[in-house]
C-alpha cells in the first residue's frame, strides 16, 4: 500500500473492507477515479494494460501482484 501511495494512488484501503467482510485472499482497494492520468477504465490508450498506466501496471506485476477492475472507478490489486 505504500509503495502505491508512493506513486500516487488513492489507496482506500483493504478488499476486505471495500466488501466488509474478510476473505481468503486480501488485497488492496483503490479509488480510481481521482487519478485519472494513472486510471482510465474505458482507455483506448492503454489497451495492453486494461486502462492501467503501463509503468504503473509493470512496478504492481514485478511486485507479484495485479489489477483488477471493480467497476469505472474502483480497482482492486490481488497478489498473484
Amino acid at each position: 500500500m505504500t509503495a502505491l501511495k508512493a506513486k500516487g494512488v488513492h489507496v482506500c484501503g483493504t478488499t476486505d473492507e471495500f466488501y466488509g467482510s474478510k476473505k481468503e485472499n486480501n488485497g488492496i482497494w483503490v479509488a480510481a477515479e481521482y487519478t485519472p492520468e494513472l486510471f482510465d477504465y474505458y482507455s483506448y490508450r492503454w489497451m495492453d494494460t486494461f486502462g492501467v498506466d503501463p509503468k504503473l501496471n509493470d512496478v504492481v506485476e514485478n511486485a507479484g501482484w495485479y489489477f483488477e477492475w471493480n467497476d469505472p472507478g474502483t480497482i482492486m490489486v490481488w497478489e498473484s
